[in-house]
């Protein structure tokens, strides 16, 4: 209970913003994820926009073109989405972590893992990925990879 007031009473003496600070117009608009697994078809590494049903049909086709695509409404959404291409074994990880508009710029975070050294694995190829739909964003979109995410399961 002490430490719950302690915590409070920290909280409620933090100076407010000073008046006419520049306010940052960084904004994280929400994401959906559309797609997220290690079997793709696309197996080299790629960083892909649709911003149109056509654009989105093609990345889906080159994707997976057995499965039904899933629905977006391009006049609210656009589609991003990051492929790892083809690694040699189970356990490589991917994520979409974030994606900021700033100004002009849409930038898109991903953080990938690989599996622990001392890690069982199966031998088999595979191809992580994310996709996710965004607001729509007319500018340009720009990928980073995040910081380290280190090994998988570690």
């Amino acid at each position: 209970m002490t430490l719950l007031a302690l915590t409070l009473a920290v909280a409620l003496v933090q100076p407010p913003p000073a008046a006419g600070a520049a306010q940052s117009t960084t904004t994280a608009p929400t994401m959906r994820t559309l797609d997220k697994g290690d079997h793709s078809n696309v197996d080299d590494a790629a960083q892909l926009v649709a911003k149109s049903a056509q654009e989105w049909q093609q990345l889906w086709q080159k994707h997976t073109p057995d499965r039904p695509r899933p629905t977006v409404d391009f006049s609210k959404e656009m589609v991003v989405g990051v492929f790892l291409g083809s690694r040699p074994t189970a356990g490589y990880t991917l994520e979409i972590v974030s994606a900021t508009q700033d100004g002009g710029k849409l930038t898109v975070r991903y953080r990938e893992a690989s599996p622990p050294r001392d890690a069982m694995r199966a031998q088999v190829l595979t191809s992580p990925y994310h996709i996710v739909a965004v607001p729509f964003f007319p500018g340009e979109v720009k990928f980073e990879k995040a910081g380290a995410a280190g090994r998988a399961g570690k």
